[in-house]
């Protein structure tokens, strides 16, 4: 139930309830609209495709150990966003205006992966 004040306190930019971290989900921002990216089982094998990786495992060390790529985020980024039910690729992500610039974008693709492996909702 939202009381009064609370609904006229929320506006266009403030989208906070749009993704469920219990469920995974981080919002990323393309062109100046919100999507939700989630790491479903389907998102994680195309990761793993895309990457060449031998594992889910090893790919989650490296973002550990701060060994990833720009490649490496891009592909978690596109991966979440595709799980979230983005129909875009690598070439539509470049191509989009990214809101946060690297290091943003580094660290939600390490959120990504820690929801996608955490219960408690990182």
């Amino acid at each position: 139930m939202r009381f009064p004040w609370q609904a006229r306190a929320r506006s266009a930019s403030f989208r906070s309830d749009m993704a469920n971290p219990w469920a995974g989900e981080v919002e990323i921002w393309l062109d100046e609209r919100p999507h939700v990216a989630k790491l479903t089982l389907g998102a994680l094998a195309e990761l793993e495709a895309e990457l060449g990786a031998e594992s889910m495992i090893a790919l989650i060390e490296r973002f550990e150990a701060g060994r990833f790529s720009s490649r490496d985020v891009i592909a978690v980024l596109v991966a979440g966003l595709r799980g979230g039910g983005w129909g875009g690729g690598v070439g539509e992500f470049n191509a989009a205006q990214f809101r946060g610039g690297p290091v943003q974008a580094a660290q939600l693709a390490a959120l990504l992966l820690a929801r996608a492996f955490r219960a408690d909702g990182a």
